[in-house]
C-alpha cells in the first residue's frame, strides 16, 4: 500500500501532552482508535474508540484494514507491546510506528542506571521465576508487573530465594502526573498501597548467583535418585552443544536434569517420561525457573510420532536398537548407557555409524577410616553423533 492504515502510537502516562506532532496527527486523522480503557480515557477518544479484547487478540484491527485507524499502546510499542503482534500479521507498507519513551527508559532514567547495563524483564505476562536464573550480586534488573499487589509478591519471591536483602525501587505511573518513587528491600516490603502501571527496579543483593556453566549441583533438582549426575550432565550437555532456541529431546528424562540446563542455555525441550511421579519432578524442576519445557507422560515410542522435530536428542534409558531405527537422522544424538548390554549396543552402533564413543569413569574422594579413599561411580558410556 502507498499509505499506510494504521499508526501505531507509544503514548505515555501524560497523555497527550507527550505526543509528537506526528504521532498527534495520525492519532487526529484515524477514524477507529484502539487501546485499552486507561489509554482511550487519556486521549479521549470517545465513540472512536474500541478496546481490546481480554485476552489480548489483534483480529479486531485487523478486521478494520483499510480504513484509517491508530492503535495505542504503552511506551514502545515493540517492548511487550501490542506493535510486534500487528506487524507481524502486516506488511511493511500497511502500518506506521510512532515510539514514545517506554517505562524502562523513564525507570532507568529516573534512577540513573545505563540501559545497557540492566535487565529488562515483562513480568507482567510472564512468572516471576523467569528472573531467579539472572540474578547475581549487584545485578540490576527493571520489571514491568501486572499490577500493584505482584509488586509485594516479587519482593516476597525474592526473600523466600535468599536474595531478601536486595534494595527495590517501586515505580507508579511513570511520566505522568501520579508519578512516584518509592524505595525498599525484598524482606522489609511493607507497601500496600501500590497502583498500577507499575515498574519494580531491582538491585540484586544477599543470594547466591546461579551457576551459568552445565553441571550445576544435583540438589538444585527434585529427583528420586533418577538424575544424570552433575559431572556427567556437564560432558552430556557438551555433546549435545546447546544452541539458542534450538529444541531437545529428553527421551526417558528421569528427574529431566539435562532438559532443564538445555533450557538454561537457552533452548526448548520436550522431556519423555513414562512414570507419573518422575514427570511431576520435570514439572516442578521446569517451574523453578518458568522454562519452555513441555512434559509428555508416555512411553518414549508411543510418544515419538506426535512430538516436532527436534535438533538433538538425548537418551539417558530405555535405549535400543528399535528406538535407535526410529529417531530422526536429521537431529545431533547423545545416548548415555550404564548397563553391559546397552553399552554393547553403542559399541555396535559406533561401529557402524561413526560418531563419538566416551567411557566416563568418576570417583570422589570420601571419608576412608581415619583417612580418605576414592568412591568410584558407575562407569558411562556415551555415544554422540551428528547428521
Amino acid at each position: 500500500m502507498a499509505d499506510p492504515w494504521l499508526s501505531i502510537i507509544g503514548l505515555g502516562e501524560d497523555g497527550p501532552a507527550g505526543l509528537t506532532d506526528a504521532s498527534r496527527a495520525a492519532l487526529a486523522a484515524a477514524e477507529v482508535v484502539v487501546g485499552g480503557p486507561r489509554h482511550l480515557a487519556l486521549v479521549e477518544a470517545g465513540a472512536r474508540g474500541l478496546e481490546w479484547p481480554v485476552p489480548f487478540d489483534p483480529a479486531p484491527v485487523l478486521a478494520l484494514r483499510g480504513r484509517p485507524v491508530a492503535v495505542l499502546a504503552s511506551g514502545d510499542p515493540f517492548w511487550h507491546g501490542a506493535g510486534g503482534s500487528l506487524a507481524a500479521a502486516l506488511e511493511p507498507g500497511e502500518w506506521c510506528a510512532y515510539p514514545a519513551p517506554g517505562v524502562v527508559a523513564l525507570a532507568a532514567a529516573r534512577l540513573g542506571w545505563r540501559q545497557e547495563e540492566v535487565l529488562s524483564l515483562g513480568l507482567h505476562a510472564a512468572p516471576v521465576e523467569r528472573l531467579l536464573p539472572e540474578l547475581a550480586p549487584g545485578r540490576r534488573a527493571i520489571c514491568t508487573l501486572r499490577d500493584g499487589p505482584a509488586a509485594g509478591a516479587l519482593a516476597a519471591f525474592l526473600a523466600a530465594e535468599g536474595w531478601g536483602d536486595s534494595r527495590l525501587w517501586v515505580l507508579e505511573s511513570l511520566g505522568g502526573p501520579r508519578e512516584r518513587v518509592r524505595e525498599a528491600t525484598a524482606c522489609g516490603f511493607a507497601l500496600t498501597d501500590v497502583a498500577a502501571p507499575v515498574t519494580v527496579a531491582i538491585e540484586a543483593r544477599g543470594g547466591t548467583a546461579l551457576p551459568r556453566s552445565s553441571g550445576r549441583p544435583d540438589t538444585l533438582f527434585a529427583h528420586d535418585g533418577q538424575i544424570t549426575k552433575a559431572p556427567v550432565r556437564a560432558l552430556t550437555l557438551a555433546a549435545l552443544a546447546p544452541r539458542r532456541g534450538e529444541l531437545l529431546w529428553d527421551l526417558g528424562a528421569g528427574s529431566g536434569s539435562v532438559s532443564v540446563e538445555w533450557c538454561l542455555a537457552g533452548g526448548r525441550a520436550v522431556a519423555v517420561e513414562c512414570r507419573p511421579e518422575r514427570a511431576a519432578n520435570i514439572r516442578a524442576n521446569a517451574a523453578r525457573f518458568a522454562l519452555p519445557l513441555e512434559v509428555v507422560e508416555a512411553r518414549t515410542h508411543e510418544a515419538l510420532a506426535s512430538l516436532p522435530a527436534p535438533d538433538a536428542i538425548f537418551v539417558g534409558g530405555g535405549f535400543d536398537e528399535a528406538l535407535f531405527a526410529a529417531l530422526p537422522r536429521t537431529a545431533r544424538l547423545v545416548v548415555n548407557a550404564v548397563t553391559l548390554e546397552t553399552e554393547a549396543l553403542l559399541a555396535a552402533l559406533h561401529a557402524r555409524h561413526g560418531g563419538d564413543l566416551l567411557r566416563i569413569e568418576i570417583a570422589r574422594a570420601t571419608p576412608l577410616g581415619r583417612m580418605r579413599g576414592w568412591d568410584a561411580a558407575r562407569p558411562v558410556v556415551q555415544w554422540s553423533l551428528r547428521p
